[in-house]
Parts: structure tokens; sequence; C-alpha cells
């Protein structure tokens, strides 16, 4: 039951965060920002925001900007759900597509390498 309520608040500070975004941050460079995953702990006291960022060279600076962000956006998210305390925000960039973009190369050179194998 209790992973049931981690869940939703989960997917509440994600959606909540996610239009903050869209109407706090006037900079055009960042319309690319996707909140991808919330992870809130056990005790609602924390809460780990992962970004993906498109533009891999902007990635630094607008992790900067979050975190001098992050009291504005917890006042907001207090005022829009209904927790006695707002977690703890710590924000971190999602890698991931950078993993599966590396794995797509990684199994392409091997589909190349197997091809020039059979050609000789």
């Amino acid at each position: 039951m209790a992973s049931f309520r981690l869940q939703k608040v989960s997917n509440q500070i994600k959606d909540e965060i996610s239009l903050i975004l869209l109407q706090k941050i006037q900079d055009s460079r960042f319309r690319l920002i996707t909140v991808t995953n919330v992870k809130v702990s056990p005790d609602l006291k924390q809460a780990k925001i992962y970004l993906s960022v498109y533009e891999k060279e902007l990635r630094d600076e607008f992790l900067e900007i979050m975190n001098e962000m992050k009291g504005m956006i917890r006042s907001e998210l207090a005022h829009k759900m209904t927790l006695r305390f707002v977690p703890e925000l710590v924000f971190f960039i999602d890698d991931t597509i950078d993993y599966v973009e590396k794995m797509e190369d990684l199994f392409k050179k091997i589909h190349e390498n197997d091809n020039q194998k059979n050609n000789e």
C-alpha cells in the first residue's frame, strides 16, 4: 500500500514540475527539457528528479538553473499538493538516452564486423 502512495506522490511531483518548467522558464533553449522520472524516498523527505536535456552542451547550465530555482519550485509544489511537507528536491541529468545511443553504436559495429567476416 505504501508503494502506491509513493508512486502517486512521485507522479504528481513529476506532473507539477513539468508544468512549472513550461510556465516559469522563458529561455527558449530549455524548451526541450523533460522530467523523465521522480523517485520519492519512503519517508517522503526527498525527491530525486531526473531530467532529460536534449542539447548535451546545455545540461550543466540547466542543472545549475534548476538548483537555483529549487526554492521557488518547492514553494509552488507546496501550494499545489496536499502534503504535510514538500520533499527536498535533488536534480539529476537522466543519461539513459546516452546509454542507449552507445549500445546502439556497439550493436551496429558488431553487426558490421559480422557482415565483413561473412563476406570474406
